[in-house]
This record gives C-alpha cells, structure tokens and sequence, in this order.
C-alpha cells in the first residue's frame, strides 16, 4: 500500500490545520489507522490512531487538540490540528498501527513557529 500524506506548511503557534492521508488501495476495515510524527532528530513516534469503526487513541502530547478520523469508504484518514504548539513541528506519515508496515512515503511537513 501506497500512501500520499497531505497538507501541511507553516503555521503560527496557536493555530489550526488539516491533514489528510490517502492510500492507494483500498484498506481493508479491521486496519487501525494511524498518524506518526518525526520532528528534526528525533524518532518518529505515534501521534494517534483509529479503528474502523472511530474508536482514537492519542498521544498524551497531543489529547485535547488532534482529532484523527477516517473514511472507509474512500480509504482515507485525517488529522484535526488546534492549537499547534512549536513541538509539533515535525514530518507526519500516515500508516497502519501498531506495526507501520505500509510504505512510509514522504509524509507532509508541519512547522509551527512561535
């Protein structure tokens, strides 16, 4: 699977925007969902998940202000981002949880600036 991440840019600390991920083939509805960060130097590391069905978890870091959803239909995924903090900075992939096993892509940059 394919996946095409979308959306990013520079954004002031503080404000909002949308991610969105779409693979290239259809996602079969058990597949969790999932959205991972690597910010400059750093690992890349989970920022939420979600089932088929809606069920998200969060990252401590982040609950509160993501908002991760999907659409089964069109085999997509997003990411509601509000009040972005400059430790948000970093790549966002989309890609299965737990394992990732997709092909990472080249993900969307977020910077926030402070």
């Amino acid at each position: 699977v394919q996946l095409q991440a979308s959306g990013g840019g520079l954004v002031q600390a503080g404000g909002s925007l949308r991610l969105s991920c779409s693979a290239s083939t259809s996602v079969a509805r058990p597949t969790v969902l999932a959205w991972y960060r690597q910010a400059p130097g750093k690992k890349r590391e989970f920022i939420a998940s979600i089932t088929s069905n809606g069920n998200a978890r969060y990252q401590d870091s982040v609950q509160g202000r993501f908002a991760i959803s999907r659409d089964n239909a069109k085999s997509t995924v997003s990411l509601r981002m509000d009040n972005l903090k400059p430790e948000d900075t970093g790549v966002y992939y989309c890609n299965n949880w737990p394992a990732g096993s997709w092909s990472w892509g080249q993900g969307t940059q977020l910077t926030v600036s402070s």
